[in-house]
């Protein structure tokens, strides 16, 4: 770990600050569900000849896979959790979730269960 001093001098590019492409002038209050980059066709509206130029047109990176896990993550807190009458729907949703996640780490272990004799 490195002394407080030398955190301090650290560039930390836009960590913690608003989108490089949000302009609060022209998008108004900011929302981080949304992407502020340059628009483009949208992933379901692509034909198969022009999926290779799509991808090419794509920032590829830890960080933009960081950020677009972030915005989907926004999107469905907007949609479920945060609407004044939201529902079972996210108590189930997560439920589910985590009883997939579990079954897949489980997986190994359970995989030969069927073949035990005494099961």
């Amino acid at each position: 770990m490195q002394p407080p001093s030398q955190l301090s001098n650290m560039d930390w590019g836009n960590w913690g600050k608003y989108p490089q492409d949000y302009n609060p002038s022209i998008h108004g209050r900011y929302d981080p569900a949304k992407y502020y980059g340059k628009a483009d066709v949208p992933f379901g509206q692509v034909k198969l000849g022009e999926l290779g130029s799509w991808f090419g047109r794509r920032q590829k990176g830890p960080i933009t896979l960081a950020q677009m896990i972030g915005r989907a993550y926004w999107r469905w807190q907007h949609k479920y959790v945060l609407p004044k009458k939201c529902g079972v729907a996210p108590f189930f949703q997560v439920t589910v979730g985590a009883m997939i996640f579990c079954y897949i780490i489980n997986y190994p272990r359970l995989r030969w269960h069927g073949h035990y004799k005494y099961h």
